[in-house]
Order: structure tokens, then sequence, then C-alpha cells
């Protein structure tokens, strides 16, 4: 029995067993860095090494490993705060074999300089619509067709209405009001 010997894990070095892992909520976010208090308690200062972007607010719950070298943050665990993915450079989103959605519970916003759809077809439902151009051009190759109720058209400068042949059909009244009117 003198060759037994109890197994025993190597001792840990200081540094190492000064590595803490533990949550953490997020006292103070600044410009630069963010403050945590630690569950174990203590207050530190954090960096994050996540894989994406994330904007903390007061109040999140993190995940947390740090020792003398710094803390960081590795894990949202709650947040009330944003979730951001940034890349430089281009990025391509695409849903290979299937439908890519985007929804909000609040809405759905994009703002960027310039703005292409490109579709075979393009359907769009809604409500009620709101339009604000400060110039808009329309080409239609074929139809252009409106089905309204009704409809209000205000022009503060000129109109202008060009075409091979117009009809102007009403079950009722037809009204044209002018200074003067010019047939011909």
């Amino acid at each position: 029995m003198k060759n037994i010997r109890a197994l025993r894990a190597p001792a840990p070095s200081p540094s190492e067993a000064a590595v803490r892992l533990g949550p953490a909520t997020i006292t103070s976010v600044g410009p630069v860095a963010l403050e945590a208090r630690l569950a174990r308690g203590g207050t530190v200062v954090v960096r994050s090494a996540l894989a994406f972007g994330y904007e903390p607010a007061v109040g999140d719950e993190v995940l947390v490993i740090g020792g003398e070298e710094g803390h960081f943050v590795i894990g949202v665990l709650a947040s009330q705060g944003r979730a951001v993915l940034a890349f430089p450079g281009g990025l391509d989103v695409r849903a290979v074999g299937g439908v890519l959605r985007l929804a909000g519970d609040e809405g759905v916003s994009i703002e960027s300089p310039e703005v292409a759809v490109r579709a075979g077809k393009l359907r769009m439902v809604a409500e009620a619509a709101t339009m604000r151009f400060g110039s808009l051009a329309k080409r239609v190759r074929e139809l252009f067709s409106v089905a309204a109720g009704q409809t209000h058209t205000v022009v503060e400068g000129s109109s202008f209405t060009q075409s091979k042949s117009a009809t102007i059909q009403t079950e009722e009244n037809v009204s044209i009001n002018g200074k003067a009117i010019h047939l011909g």
C-alpha cells in the first residue's frame, strides 16, 4: 500500500485564484467605462468583451469575469438597454430557402442616406399612410390605376396633365371654376 497516493489537483497560482466569474449589476454608464456592483460585493470598472454590440443601461444584470488584470462583461443576463449589431464594411442578411421577416412590437424604422428596394412584386398594406417628399417622380411602364373612395388634390403652383386622349366621366355634375377657360 506504499504505492497509493491521494490524487489532488495542483494548487492554483495566485493570479488564477484571484480570477472570479459571476453576476454583476451595471451601476454607472460612462462614455468610456462602465461600473458594476459584483454579487459578492464591491464595485469595479468593467469593459465589454462581447461578440455583439450592447448598449448597457443602469440596472442591467451581466456576467462578469475578472481579476487583477481587469473585469470584463462576457454575457448579458437581463437587459433594459438596446442590443446593437454593428459591423465595419458591408453586411448581407439573407434567408436562404425561406422568408426574411423583420418585426418590432413598437415599429420598424429604417434610416439611411439612400434606400433601394428591388422586387418582382411589391405589396404594401396599411391602415393609413403618409408620404412627404421634397420631390417625387413616378414612372409606370404599363397601367397606373387608382381606386379610391374619394380623391382630393391641392397644387399650390400650376398643374399640367398631358395625354393622347382623356375622358372625364361622372354620374353627376362636373364643375370647372376659373378666371378664364380656353378650349381648343
